[in-house]
């Protein structure tokens, strides 16, 4: 599992990123491949239309980058991040998965695909990290 023994070392240390964590998002799954990422959406996420608000979705793919990035180093920054929104969510969870695309000595790139419910694509976020130490 890369620097962090057991997801939950992992989560307490994360524990810190109040941001998410007081937003409801925790940490499913962590090895040295993939970090996942959910939450239950309430209506503290919602917009004045009633749909889910695009920083809801881009705070949980960007908790699922820094839980795989800093697994392994623990002091990876995010250089750069995009995000796509392909679909509004159905249902009251969101799930994101992070990957590897590349994992270099000084900078990573990395996938986050964030699902709803059902299955259905939500967003796709792609994030460079630049690793401090």
């Amino acid at each position: 599992m890369g620097n962090f023994s057991t997801i939950e070392e992992a989560r307490a240390y994360f524990s810190c990123d109040r941001f998410a964590t007081e937003n409801g998002m925790s940490i499913d799954e962590l090895d040295a491949s993939h970090a996942v990422t959910s939450m239950t959406v309430g209506d503290r996420h919602k917009n004045a239309y009633g749909g889910v608000m695009g920083g809801a979705i881009f705070t949980l793919a960007d908790f699922a980058f820094a839980a795989l990035t800093n697994d392994r180093e623990r002091v990876t920054v995010a250089q750069q991040v995009s995000i796509s929104y392909l679909a509004a969510p159905k249902g009251d969870r969101l799930v994101a998965t992070a990957r590897w695309k590349k994992d270099g000595r000084s900078s990573c790139v990395v996938n986050v695909d964030v699902v709803d419910g059902t299955g259905r694509d939500v967003a796709q976020f792609v994030g460079t990290g630049f690793k401090l130490k």
